[in-house]
Formats: structure tokens, C-alpha cells, sequence
């Protein structure tokens, strides 16, 4: 007989427990939008960790894999200053500078002075970088694909647009949410 490992620590609710306690706690609850959203939340959660579990496999971290990604999706050369980095990201100058200094140190990125202006520093994406940016790419494709095997394109059509729907909503009426806020650190 095949030994189960039981978890550890304490399992998560299903939805519809979940959704029975906020129920019974609140009596104002709509339990198809509570389920939308907290399914949405739990797929966001357990997401990230999946993305985490490969980036660390590559041997950076969730922090570095969104400066490799700003840097790509910047478009090359793949340069932009620090300040930039940090106004994309959501951070502060002070978290850019010390993820930067790691990145560095590992060979990801450089920083360097801007050749026209000596003040200004540039990060650039470095080939190694760009190397373990393209490997966290198939990694993740990978993991997307099995993630949405039993949509039909038509369906993973229909889902992206919904969702981009929802997003737009929390983007118009949050348009300061895109990083990381002061007020929810």
C-alpha cells in the first residue's frame, strides 16, 4: 500500500466552506461574485509560488525575475535608469538600489554612468541576464500551457477578455495599485 503524505500545518478551507463561513458571518454576501474573487485569489497565490519554485531554480529570486522582465519588456538595448526601474516596479529608490546591487554582484545586470550624462546611471541587462530571463520564459510557458490545457482557444479567448475586463475596472478605480503601495507595506 502506497504511503500518503498527510500536509502540514492547517488545510485551507474549500471555496464553498469559505464561502459558507463569509455567509453565515455576513448575510449580505453574493456567493457567485465572493466565488469569482476568491478563486481568482487563490489561482493568484498559488501562481506566484509555482513561478518562484522555477525562478529559484534558476537560481534568482521572484524580485529579480520582474527587474529581468522590465528591463526585456523595455525593449533593447534593455537600459533604463534606476529610478525608472523602481517607478515601474512600484519601489522605492532605496529597494531598486539594494535589488540592483544583488544583480550586479551576480552578473544579471550592469550599472554603469550614462555616457551623456555623467549624473544619470544606466542598468542594463547583461547576456546571462537575458539568458535566465528566456529560461524563466519556457519554464513558465510550460507551466501556462498545462495550467489551461482543458480551455478551448475559444475559451482562454474568452477568459483573457474577461479578465482584462476586471483589471481595467481595478485600474480605473485604483490607478495608483500597479506596485507596491506605502500605505500596505
Amino acid at each position: 500500500m502506497p504511503e500518503t503524505q498527510e500536509p502540514s500545518g492547517p488545510q485551507e478551507p474549500s471555496l464553498d466552506e469559505q464561502i459558507a463561513a463569509y455567509q453565515r458571518e455576513y448575510g449580505d454576501l453574493d456567493p457567485q461574485v465572493e466565488k469569482v474573487v476568491s478563486a481568482l485569489g487563490r489561482l493568484n497565490r498559488r501562481m506566484n509560488v509555482a513561478y518562484g519554485r522555477q525562478v529559484a531554480a534558476l537560481g534568482i529570486s521572484n524580485t529579480e525575475w520582474e527587474v529581468l522582465k522590465t528591463l526585456v519588456v523595455s525593449g533593447a538595448p534593455y537600459r533604463l535608469g534606476p529610478g525608472e526601474l523602481a517607478k515601474r516596479l512600484g519601489l522605492t529608490p532605496a529597494a531598486m538600489t539594494h535589488r540592483i546591487d544583488r544583480m550586479a554582484a551576480d552578473g544579471l545586470v550592469t550599472r554603469d554612468r550614462d555616457e551623456n550624462n555623467r549624473v544619470r546611471v544606466i542598468v542594463e541587462l547583461t547576456d546571462e541576464g537575458r539568458a535566465k530571463w528566456l529560461e524563466a520564459m519556457r519554464m513558465a510557458s510550460s507551466f501556462e500551457e498545462d495550467l489551461l490545457q482543458d480551455l478551448s482557444p475559444d475559451e482562454r479567448g474568452s477568459l483573457g477578455e474577461i479578465l482584462i475586463r476586471l483589471l481595467r475596472r481595478v485600474e480605473d478605480a485604483q490607478p495608483d495599485a500597479g506596485g507596491r503601495l506605502t500605505d500596505l507595506d
